[in-house]
C-alpha cells in the first residue's frame, strides 16, 4: 500500500476507514560495501511487510538525511539539520492536513534522531496528532539477538547486511572496532578513522540470524501500529 500506487481519490477512500500511515526516514550515505540507501531500504522493507499484514498505507520514503560526517565518501548526500527539521515537519503537516492522524515514523538513520525532539513541538500544536517513532537498530529486540549470537552492533556491519542491501561482494572476516575517542570528528577525520566505512565487527551474519532479526523487528512494528495499545 504505497502512495506511488494510489491516486488522490484512492487515498481519500482509504482515509474514510483508516487514518494510519507509515513514514520512512532514511538517508543516502556510505555503508561500506552495502548500498548507499541502506538506511532507507531496511525500514522500507519492514514497512512493506507490515503493510502486507495490516493494509496500512506507506508514504513516500525520505531518502535523504543528516550525514555531514560522511561527506568525504562519494555518494553521500547530506541535508543541513535545520533544513531536515523543516522538511520532516512539512511532510507531517501535509499528511495531517490530508486527514492522517496516527503516524508511525520508521527511522533508519541515527543522524536523523534530532528531529524526534523537534516533533514534540508539532504534537503540542496538534494534540490530536499521534506520532510513534521506531528506530529498529536501537531496540532491545536487536540488542538481544546480537547478544544471543555474540555479535557487535555497528554501522555498516552484519547488522545491516541483508540480502537486499548488499550490492558488492562482502568480506568474510571481521574488522577491529576503531577507537574513535570522544572527539566530534569532521568528514576528513571520519574517513581516516573508519577507512572502508564499516565501524567494525563481523561484516556478515548467517541468513537465518538476519531473518530472525527482521521478523522480530516486524513484530515490534505490528505492535506499534495498534495505536490503541499503550507502549510499555
Amino acid at each position: 500500500m504505497h502512495f506511488a500506487d494510489q491516486n488522490w481519490m484512492q487515498i481519500e477512500a482509504y482515509l474514510e476507514k483508516d487514518d494510519r500511515v507509515m513514514l520512512i526516514l532514511g538517508a543516502c550515505e556510505q555503508h561500506g560495501y552495502l548500498s548507499l540507501l541502506t538506511d532507507t531500504k531496511i525500514p522500507l522493507a519492514l514497512a512493506e511487510a507490515a503493510s502486507d499484514k495490516t493494509g496500512v498505507m506507506i508514504a513516500p520514503p525520505l531518502n535523504f538525511g543528516c550525514s555531514p560526517y560522511f561527506l568525504d565518501y562519494p555518494g553521500t548526500i547530506s541535508l543541513r539539520l535545520h533544513t531536515y527539521l523543516n522538511l520532516v515537519e512539512d511532510i507531517l503537516r501535509s499528511l495531517y492536513g490530508a486527514g492522517f492522524r496516527r503516524i508511525l515514523i520508521l527511522n533508519g538513520h541515527g543522524g536523523n534522531t534530532p528531529v524526534r525532539t523537534h516533533l514534540v513541538q508539532l504534537v503540542n500544536e496538534l494534540p490530536d496528532l499521534h506520532l510513534r517513532w521506531y528506530a529498529w537498530w536501537t531496540t532491545d529486540t536487536v540488542a538481544k539477538i546480537a547478544e544471543k549470537y555474540h555479535l557487535d552492533t555497528q554501522h555498516a556491519n552484519w547488522m545491516e547486511a541483508f540480502d537486499f542491501t548488499q550490492v558488492a561482494a562482502m568480506p568474510k572476516d571481521s574488522k577491529p572496532i576503531p577507537n574513535a575517542g570522544e572527539d566530534v570528528m569532521g568528514k576528513t577525520a571520519t574517513r581516516k578513522t573508519y577507512g572502508d566505512g564499516a565501524f567494525g565487527g563481523a561484516y556478515q551474519a548467517d541468513p537465518s540470524i538476519m531473518q530472525e532479526m527482521f521478523d522480530a523487528c516486524l513484530g515490534d512494528i505490528l505492535y506499534l501500529l495498534n495505536f490503541d495499545k499503550v507502549q510499555d
